[in-house]
């Protein structure tokens, strides 16, 4: 057996036979080069139509100020925040498959690294959104960053977590777009060698005159791994600051060492539950089967438990430590989530949080694309019910009972939250439409060692254990791109 093979029994990253580069090609442009199906048509209208809404309830925002939202003297705090860390939440799937697993040298990435990549650009923008448009005076938001002026000795608190924020986030995007759009370069190229007209000269300019020559590919895969290198520390250092907005207070309920790791994980936990809502529904409309199989769905699947279990850990942690403090406020501060006027919120979180994840431990759901669609949506559900007990409970009640309050959304605070989610699919619907979602040089690079018709090739010529063989053709019986009858006579 040649040395460049890989082993029979690793499940293939393609699947489907009669495979070449140019079919890859064809299948992944497909979506860019054709018109919209019906499916695209149904998804970007309606969340167009939530993008409408979003537009309506910021700029009703900014004409009447924050009044217009449900925040009280007590609760300063609620959907605007809970929404901003949900997002950035989100987002986190997009760095850690693209630099992390990078650096793991995890060759499964290269199918779904593209879409998530756009999807942390396009959630940290609805971020964005949310921290502007609740400073009540957005028109002079420049003054978080510490630029050189004229106004005396107007300098941000470097002390305020917020101005962390600041620089987290905007480090997080710039490295995450720089990371997205090298990695687009041999791909708009391709685009540009296919197009006529105005769109050769549009992805002629967006192709930065890439020519696909050895050198350029020198460098490519040099600068990939740098941006990888400088990304991985984000991965971990963006949602630490996050958590930092909370941990740093007095607050009980927020003053805790956990919140860092636990907001790191939780973070992971979401965005992949994000990618999983996204690519399950995109691999069927856009017919990406082979490229986006059963065994990238079940890895994500497995990092969900995972990353859920250590949510579930950080739950139960900090219920532990607060009765450990021996501090009364601390401890009525978890009893009042569990068991207040918000206790549905907390169980509710608990349930989607801790329980449901759980249920991917069986094969049969792991493996369910229906089944895994829901927990997906579920996940998400209740990340952002995490945030908002961490944010809402332990703020409406204060050390003075007179000072108790409940927090009431109003259709401002509700519309901003809907709208921001038709804002994301919006963009990520355009993005389907005018980039490729997968990265076509990259699973270009599997086709001879990790796809399924490279394995049968070395179960044809005989080189590989019988026994090896069996276990290959039983672990393909999970794959519904893969053509079970092919296998029979094996």
């Amino acid at each position: 057996m040649s040395g460049h093979n890989e082993s029979i029994l690793r499940e293939p990253l393609i699947t489907g036979d009669n495979i070449t580069y140019a079919k890859i090609t064809d299948d992944i442009l497909g979506p860019v080069e054709n018109k919209p199906n019906k499916a695209w048509w149904i998804g970007f209208i309606v969340s167009a139509l939530g993008a409408l809404l979003w537009v309506v309830a910021v700029s009703y925002t900014f004409w009447n100020g924050i009044g217009s939202w449900g925040l009280n003297k007590t609760v300063g705090w609620a959907w605007d925040i809970t929404g901003f860390v949900w997002w950035v939440g989100i987002g986190h799937a997009g760095t850690l498959i693209s630099a992390v697993l990078l650096l793991f040298r995890q060759n499964w990435r290269n199918s779904i690294n593209r879409s998530a990549e756009a999807m942390t650009i396009f959630a940290v923008i609805c971020a964005a959104t949310y921290v502007v448009s609740h400073m009540g005076r957005p028109w002079l938001a420049y003054w978080v960053l510490p630029l050189p002026n004229q106004f005396g000795s107007l300098w941000v608190n470097f002390n305020s977590p917020l101005v962390w924020d600041m620089f987290a986030i905007s480090t997080y995007f710039s490295v995450s777009l720089l990371f997205w759009y090298t990695g687009l370069l041999p791909d708009i190229a391709t685009i540009r060698d296919r197009a006529v007209g105005t769109r050769r000269k549009i992805y002629t300019i967006f192709s930065f005159g890439w020519t696909g020559g050895v050198k350029t590919w020198q460098r490519f895969e040099a600068v990939s791994l740098i941006l990888a290198g400088i990304s991985t520390p984000l991965v971990l250092s963006v949602h630490t600051i996050v958590s930092m907005d909370f941990a740093t207070s007095v607050i009980p309920g927020w003053h805790t060492t956990i919140f860092p790791p636990y907001f790191v994980a939780g973070a992971i936990f979401s965005g992949f539950a994000m990618v999983l809502t996204l690519l399950l529904v995109a691999r069927k409309v856009l017919g990406l089967e082979n490229y986006i199989t059963m065994f990238h769905i079940e890895s994500m699947n497995k990092i969900i438990i995972l990353t859920g279990s250590i949510v579930g850990v950080a739950y139960l942690t900090e219920f532990f430590i607060a009765w450990y403090s021996g501090s009364e406020y601390e401890q009525y501060a978890f009893i009042n989530r569990s068991t207040g006027p918000y206790w549905w919120s907390y169980w509710m979180m608990m349930t989607c949080n801790v329980i449901s994840p759980q249920l991917l431990w069986f094969k049969k759901i792991r493996l369910s694309i229906k089944a895994t669609w829901i927990l997906s949506i579920v996940v998400n559900v209740g990340m952002w019910f995490e945030r908002f007990v961490i944010i809402v409970t332990s703020l409406h009640r204060d050390y003075i009972p007179s000072s108790w309050a409940m927090f009431y959304p109003t259709w401002v605070d509700v519309s901003v939250f809907v709208g921001s989610i038709g804002l994301f699919f919006t963009l990520f619907l355009l993005f389907l439409r005018v980039l490729p979602s997968i990265a076509i040089a990259e699973v270009k690079l599997l086709l001879k060692t990790a796809s399924e018709q490279s394995k049968m090739k070395q179960i044809k010529e005989g080189h590989e254990n019988k026994e090896y063989v069996a276990e290959y053709v039983e672990s393909l019986q999970k794959f519904d791109s893969v053509k079970q009858e092919d296998y029979a006579k094996i």
